[in-house]
């Protein structure tokens, strides 16, 4: 339907004659999951044993639970946007624009141990020289299955960040800036993990 309304704003298809519309749209059933403590240390023990044979693979996938960013954020990520001084990686690009990524100690010292290699810009390289790491839907499939979380995506890991900020008493537009939101409604979705928070704080507080 969007493609067809565009196609008459270019003046490929006569206007007003769009056949998608009056046809009911499929709803989206939104879905987020979210790593207990216990999976998220089995998923770290799986990872260290990928470490051996390929670390850039369990590289990237430390990242993208360490700094919460999207897989296509890390995956293209350049040695030039990251600024371990300032704790940051400033991407000039990303799905909402220019954007600046917070990084915490344990993200730092997981990008000090990743090996540059002279010619390669990437932070996680791939195997053809001088291109960053590919097929990681496939990879993941793999390192998933290994740690008995088979129903977990790889965006699941960005949701994760999320909860564990909740957990950790963070309020929600401190979260959507750590993960690049730009609109507060993005954010919203975490609101009913705030107040689980905030209920089981009350609940604690009563009873002492």
């Amino acid at each position: 339907s969007v493609m067809l309304a565009q196609a008459e704003l270019w003046g490929l298809r006569p206007e007003g004659y769009n056949p998608c519309r009056g046809i009911k749209k499929f709803k989206e059933e939104k879905r987020e999951r979210f790593l207990s403590l216990l999976e998220l240390k089995k998923l770290g023990e799986v990872l260290e044993g990928v470490q051996r044979k390929s670390p850039y693979i369990a590289h990237f996938f430390r990242l993208l639970i360490l700094t919460g960013c999207r897989l296509g954020e890390i995956q293209t990520l350049k040695w030039d946007y990251v600024d371990l001084e300032a704790s940051i990686l400033r991407l000039p690009d990303s799905k909402t624009g220019k954007k600046t990524i917070y990084l915490g100690a344990s993200a730092i010292a997981e990008i000090k141990r990743i090996p540059k290699v002279a010619g390669n810009p990437y932070v996680i390289c791939g195997s053809i020289e001088g291109h960053h790491l590919a097929d990681v839907q496939g990879r993941w499939e793999v390192v998933r299955k290994v740690a008995g979380i088979e129903d977990v995506r790889i965006h699941d890991l960005r949701h994760t960040f999320a909860s564990r900020a909740v957990a950790l008493g963070q309020g929600l537009p401190t979260i959507g800036k750590l993960l690049g939101h730009t609109q507060t409604q993005t954010t919203a979705r975490y609101a009913h993990l705030a107040a689980d928070h905030s209920i089981a704080a009350a609940d604690l507080v009563s009873q002492s």
